[in-house]
């Protein structure tokens, strides 16, 4: 990352503060870093505060006469090599989406011609409403990498997603949009007329009315593979399990709660150029109930009867209607390689994308916003750094574009 210069922008929110440990982060990676302080980010940190940790002048106003005359805000909107918001408020995004250049930091983010990175922070109510919604997906649409914020208290009391990722996940952020690979363009949509089958999140099986068999998976990561093979012109038909997740734009969504339920909805989506498979299915089901099962006298577990269930995967692979590319997934606790090789060609699959959810792994990569995958193809096994789900996605959709019209 040596040499490479960075454009933060900082919104204003309490989270603004955490502007200050990224700059030193990103320097400490060897980026330089210049900084663009709104109106509204003055109430929470000072030009001083930035500029000293930064060691560059702090640009507050479209209307500076010295700043204008010696670098002008065209010049400083393109050297950079990455434009950063953080905090992106909802305020900002909405402003980004209309385009709207009102002062200096949004006349900068429409005169750019550099990539641009999204870290939001908000209420979450904010986060949540169909406005914002609408703004970011947008936004995706034309290019700009917005990252998903965290879940957790909020200085208002609340708790849920809203919060600004942590300044590591975000330095993450930036190294992989600074990764030297090989990246379509922003506006390139060189999947346009395909049709890509995404499955994504768990599915529960009922035991009873009341209780199911699950796992932890958020659907986070199929989502987002869903939005970016749709930001490139696709159209996607998402099958998705039982999570809360916002449809992303352009996307067809089927829901299902079942493995049973997913794989019809699977094959009455075909034909399809390319499949995904990114749901965590279970593998077995219960010949459920139909009351809810009472504790016996003496505390003996009821006997649960298991049935196997469709496989999803190997069942699409071998169909006569198959697509030209068929991905699976494949979440492992110990010889993650050896078991996705394997996995890959038992199942018929073209691609397993492989990830290890070990240990405490489980739960922050299942449940949570970062993903470290291995690909297993024909040709050998490509490792990826450990990267914010959404940056996972964009990689993959680039690469089936790449695979699909070649």
């Amino acid at each position: 990352m040596t040499g490479h210069r960075i454009l933060l922008i900082v919104g204003g929110g309490i989270a603004a503060y955490k502007a200050c440990e990224l700059i030193r982060l990103i320097r400490k990676a060897g980026m330089s870093v210049r900084c663009v302080l709104t109106a509204a980010g003055e109430q929470f940190v000072t030009p001083m505060t930035l500029a000293a940790l930064s060691e560059q002048p702090v640009h507050t106003s479209l209307w500076d006469l010295k700043d204008e005359a010696e670098m002008g805000h065209i010049q400083l909107s393109r050297e950079a090599d990455l434009v950063v918001v953080a905090p992106a408020t909802a305020n900002l995004l909405a402003r980004m989406n209309a385009g709207i250049a009102d002062d200096l930091a949004t006349t900068l983010l429409l005169a750019t011609d550099k990539p641009v990175l999204a870290a939001p922070a908000m209420n979450v109510r904010m986060w949540q409403h169909a406005a914002t919604r609408r703004n970011v997906a947008q936004l995706r649409a034309d290019g700009v990498t917005v990252i998903e914020p965290d879940e957790g208290a909020m200085a208002c009391g609340e708790y849920g997603p809203g919060r600004l990722p942590d300044p590591e996940a975000i330095l993450a952020a930036i190294t992989a949009q600074l990764a030297p690979v090989k990246r379509l363009p922003a506006n390139a949509r060189p999947l346009a007329g395909r049709h890509v089958i995404v499955t994504a999140g768990p599915t529960h099986e009922p035991i009873d009315p009341v209780r199911y068999i699950a796992n932890r998976s958020s659907g986070r990561q199929g989502f987002a593979i869903a939005g970016a093979l749709a930001a490139l012109g696709a159209r996607i038909t998402l099958v998705a399990g039982p999570v809360v997740l916002p449809t992303p734009a352009g996307v067809d969504r089927v829901d299902v709660e079942t493995a049973r339920e997913m794989a019809a909805a699977v094959d009455a989506a075909l034909p399809a150029d390319a499949a995904v498979m990114v749901a965590a299915v279970a593998d077995w089901h219960v010949a459920a109930a139909d009351q809810k099962i009472k504790k016996q006298p003496g505390g003996a577990p009821p006997a649960l009867a298991l049935a196997e269930n469709p496989d999803i995967l190997a069942t699409l692979a071998a169909s006569p209607r198959r697509p030209a590319l068929v991905v699976g997934f494949a979440a492992e606790t110990e010889q993650v390689l050896a078991h996705a090789t394997a996995k890959r060609a038992r199942k018929g699959a073209d691609w397993i994308v492989a990830n290890d959810v070990s240990g405490g792994k489980g739960e922050s990569v299942m449940g949570g916003a970062r993903n470290s995958v291995h690909i297993v193809t024909a040709d050998g096994v490509e490792s990826w750094p450990d990267l914010p789900k959404e940056a996972v996605a964009t990689r993959l959709a680039d690469r089936i574009a790449a695979a699909l019209t070649a």
